[in-house]
């Protein structure tokens, strides 16, 4: 599916989420803390270590790229490569994780996968990923998830998506830059075909 696809239908999926969490209270499972007590995203303490683990417990299945697309995920953008910051890798998403609004640490809105010579793919981490109008509209700062703050993604962007919060976790895949940066240099494309 091309980038212009999957932008109407993810803004289709969270236009409908939206009427449904005007219904309902947003429930977010995201811990809640004083904008000024927050973390610096690239914090490597304690805590790091908690989410890092957490991630690695919600999504050691995945490390079979089948049991993803059984829960749901599929591939989306092809691969993702920075002009020379490394790569996030292939985005298999789960459209109806994305649409709920919530931020739970075992369920990953998005599962990273690094193409492998001969077709294959190698787990490297999640993805956690929120809209910013949804979020701020019952949030007074911006998400974060066991102490890690998200990054902002703002429109215009590559992904043709509105302003959204998210959160690379590198739990899979060493990453020199900080376990929580948007890209691994030691992620890459090299091996992707679309046929994958």
């Amino acid at each position: 599916m091309n980038t212009g696809r999957f932008a109407v239908r993810f803004v289709c999926v969270l236009a409908a989420a939206s009427m449904v969490s005007a219904v309902s209270q947003t429930r977010v499972l995201a811990e809640d803390h004083d904008a000024h007590s927050m973390p610096s995203a690239h914090s490597s303490g304690p805590q790091s270590g908690a989410l890092v683990r957490a991630v690695r417990d919600a999504t050691e299945r995945f490390r079979d790229v089948n049991v993803a697309l059984a829960e749901g995920y599929g591939l989306q953008f092809g691969c993702v490569s920075g002009s020379d910051q490394g790569a996030m890798g292939l985005h298999f998403v789960n459209f109806p994780l994305v649409a709920d609004g919530v931020l739970d640490v075992a369920r990953p809105e998005i599962l990273l996968y690094e193409p492998t010579r001969g077709g294959g793919m190698r787990l490297t981490g999640a993805d956690y990923l929120v809209l910013a109008d949804a979020w701020n509209a019952h949030n007074p700062g911006p998400p974060q998830l066991m102490g890690q703050l998200f990054h902002l993604f703002e429109s215009p962007n590559r992904f043709g998506l509105p302003n959204f919060y998210t959160l690379h976790v590198w739990a899979w895949k060493d990453s020199p830059t900080g376990t929580f940066t948007n890209w691994n240099v030691n992620v890459s494309c090299d091996a992707f075909s679309p046929q994958n």
